[in-house]
């Protein structure tokens, strides 16, 4: 298990598919919600296996926001999203940030929960999908 981060032109072309399965064809996320103009700023994270096979992927925006976060279906629970949050955190601590946040899928809060994220906002729709504010302080 192993995770590097990159900017854009580094990572995009191994990020990309894996975005494009999980939030456009299995989340169904229109594709113009997916693609936007803070993956140009965003430090990016892939996670791979033993094989570089491409198993994860994450962003950190220099707001402190952490998102797009996605496990490719055939390695989802067996740690590759706790390896890719934990190096999110960590480069934001790296960067000198106090607090990180992100915009969790309702479903995935007891995830955040048991890594110290704190909900602080109601329910709201993002992409036709419920998500709540969380955040942490590092």
């Amino acid at each position: 298990m192993s995770v590097r981060s990159g900017s854009w032109s580094q990572l995009g072309d191994l990020l990309s598919p894996l975005r494009a399965e999980v939030f456009i064809r299995e989340q169904q996320v229109l594709d113009e919600l997916e693609w936007d103009e803070d993956d140009a700023t965003a430090l990016h994270f892939v996670a791979e296996d033993e094989a570089g096979q491409v198993t994860g992927c994450a962003r950190l925006l220099p707001s402190g926001q952490i998102g797009r976060m996605a496990v490719a279906r055939a390695f989802r629970r067996r740690g590759w999203g706790s390896l890719l949050l934990v190096g999110a955190e960590s480069a934001a601590r790296d960067k000198g940030m106090a607090e990180v946040f992100l915009h969790a899928q309702v479903h995935a809060i007891p995830f955040y929960s048991r890594h110290g994220y704190i909900i602080e906002s109601e329910i709201f729709m993002d992409a036709g999908i419920p998500h709540r504010t969380m955040r942490k302080t590092l």
